[in-house]
């Protein structure tokens, strides 16, 4: 008894540690998010006193007034939003659908070059990004497609880190049996991966949409290299105007522009994070 006894009691405290540092982690993850917040509802003299503080003297006349000077110089924010929704939707739809599409193909057929095929993608997600930029840019010049968003949608369609992980969600989700059943009936392939499969995947669609969406959303580098048309400017590109001297001491307006950027992305997080576990889990690579 006594032996059980300290086991129980062993675990019982090794559960109050992991719990207190998983609430430590949260509040030093939740932390910089909600200054940003706050600091977004206070001014500029405020933050220069006190540059953390958990409230704001007059949050709503400091929003406007922040808002009148981050949109009264060069930060067009309806722009940057509408640009970047239609960029990180876009790549988010075509990634989903041509990778699943992909994955179902490398799961449920037999070819004899499928395992080459499979290889071949495993390689070219080793590969950065930066390294085929300037071959990219200079096919995207020489046929005059720069600053257009397309460009940075349509490169959406070969995502070689998705296809693998759909790839494993459905080797472990998906029965055979159910596709043979379709055929049978006299479904047709696209009919089949459409109405049957592709419902089987919304835990893995889920997590790796808010993946794609943020990644997208915040993507910097490649929007900078291809777009030079202030019409065409994503939030990410704006949001490193406010460096600029005009907004150096803007602080109260600076951070009213992050909060912008980061509100869509944890709106998306909120939607589609009940999958987010299910997906993972599923879509780990089998054993």
């Amino acid at each position: 008894m006594s032996d059980l006894s300290r086991k129980t009691g062993t675990s019982k405290t090794m559960k109050v540690i992991i719990y207190v540092v998983c609430v430590i982690l949260s509040v030093l993850s939740i932390m910089p998010f909600l200054i940003m917040f706050i600091n977004a509802t206070r001014s500029t003299s405020e933050i220069e006193q006190h540059a953390i503080s958990l409230f704001s003297k007059n949050p709503i006349g400091n929003i406007v007034k922040n808002w009148g000077v981050l949109t009264g110089k060069d930060f067009h924010p309806a722009t940057g939003f509408l640009n970047s929704a239609l960029v990180s939707i876009g790549t988010t739809g075509l990634a989903v659908y041509f990778s699943s599409l992909t994955a179902y193909a490398l799961t449920a057929y037999e070819w004899k070059l499928r395992n080459a095929f499979f290889s071949f993608i495993m390689g070219v997600m080793m590969i950065p990004a930066q390294v085929t930029m300037i071959g990219f840019y200079q096919m995207i010049y020489k046929v005059h497609m720069t600053n257009h968003l397309l460009v940075l949608i349509l490169p959406a369609i070969a995502s070689p880190m998705m296809v693998f992980f759909m790839r494993q969600y459905l080797q472990a989700a998906l029965s055979m049996e159910i596709v043979q059943s379709a055929r049978i009936d006299g479904a047709g392939e696209f009919r089949i991966f459409n109405q049957i499969v592709l419902p089987l995947m919304k835990p893995a669609i889920a997590t790796q949409a808010i993946f794609t969406f943020v990644s997208s959303w915040n993507n910097l580098f490649t929007p900078l290299v291809l777009l030079t048309d202030k019409e065409k400017y994503t939030l990410p590109i704006m949001i490193s105007l406010l460096r600029g001297d005009i907004y150096k001491t803007e602080y109260g307006s600076v951070y009213l522009g992050l909060s912008l950027t980061v509100l869509p992305l944890i709106v998306v997080y909120v939607i589609l994070s009940k999958y987010i576990v299910e997906g993972v889990s599923l879509g780990g690579v089998k054993s």
